[in-house]
């Protein structure tokens, strides 16, 4: 069985990081090994939660894991807390990353134009010089923008949805081309439309793909989305068709949520549609 090392933060209650994480990897027939940046009662969409930062705790996993001499096929990020969180990130890819291992970055850092509380320029900077070692990089439109320093609000100006997905192209473009990773934006929400898409582009070819929106943005979306990519890319499969799996795999998780009522800092109905994965 092939193994990724997962990267990210545990947060006990929102179905997001970890706990989204490891049961795609798992029914993809892939093991889940975690590192923790952090722990969280829950995620911080929550009013209230405890917090504790595993920063100075993530090189002694490197360290233990090298004595075992385990190899991994895949490696993926996501969630961190900051610049000296990527400089551990770093370390680890100079002891495991070989040239047959697959590592995708999610390169968590806003969302619908606003930058996470933990955001600084250093960590941008420290960003920016990861997705430049992936092999596929999975952020939201955002992260695109910040990855790449392109305006979010000149983007978003395009009252034309063929002119938004245009524009957006481009800036992906950039992204591939700076980074000459396969990058896949998702939660592509054109200002004109009630639908929500994903672009992918390796630098060859475009491929976008959408769905109805009901204009709400739910916990642990996107670490599911790029979960459902690490396992295809685990199982040799083609990203285009990956992209449009783990999008139909949301929807329906979607749809069961709003008929379930689940407030969405909860997170997604997502268990029982695992099996859509198989």
């Amino acid at each position: 069985m092939k193994k990724v090392a997962v990267i990210q933060d545990l947060s006990s209650f929102g179905k997001c990081s970890l706990t989204a994480v490891i049961p795609v990897l798992s029914v993809m027939g892939v093991q889940a090994c975690p590192l923790p940046t952090a722990i969280l009662s829950a995620q911080t969409g929550y009013p209230s939660f405890f917090y504790e930062d595993f920063t100075t705790k993530m090189n002694y996993f490197t360290e233990e894991w090298s004595k075992l001499n385990v190899t991994f096929e895949g490696i993926y990020t996501g969630f961190v807390t900051g610049q000296e969180q990527i400089t551990n990130i770093f370390q680890f890819l100079n002891t495991f990353q070989t040239k047959d291992t697959a590592l995708l970055v999610d390169p968590v850092m806003g969302d619908v134009g606003e930058v996470y509380k933990l955001y600084t320029d250093a960590l941008l900077h420290q960003m920016r010089q990861l997705v430049k070692c992936a092999d596929v990089i999975t952020p939201n439109v955002t992260e695109c923008c910040l990855l790449t320093d392109m305006s979010y609000e000149k983007l978003h100006s395009y009252t034309n949805d063929h002119d938004f997905i245009k524009a957006l192209e481009e800036v992906g473009t950039l992204l591939q081309q700076e980074t000459n990773a396969k990058v896949i934006i998702t939660g592509v929400n054109p200002p004109a439309s009630n639908f929500i898409g994903n672009m992918y582009l390796d630098g060859t070819k475009t491929f976008y793909s959408q769905n109805e929106y009901n204009g709400e943005n739910y916990s642990g979306t996107g670490d599911l989305f790029a979960s459902v990519i690490m396992g295809s890319l685990m199982r040799g499969e083609d990203l285009e068709s990956s992209v449009q799996l783990a999008q139909n795999f949301l929807t329906a998780a979607i749809q069961d949520t709003v008929k379930e009522q689940i407030p969405k800092e909860a997170g997604v109905n997502f268990e029982k549609y695992l099996k859509m994965l198989l």
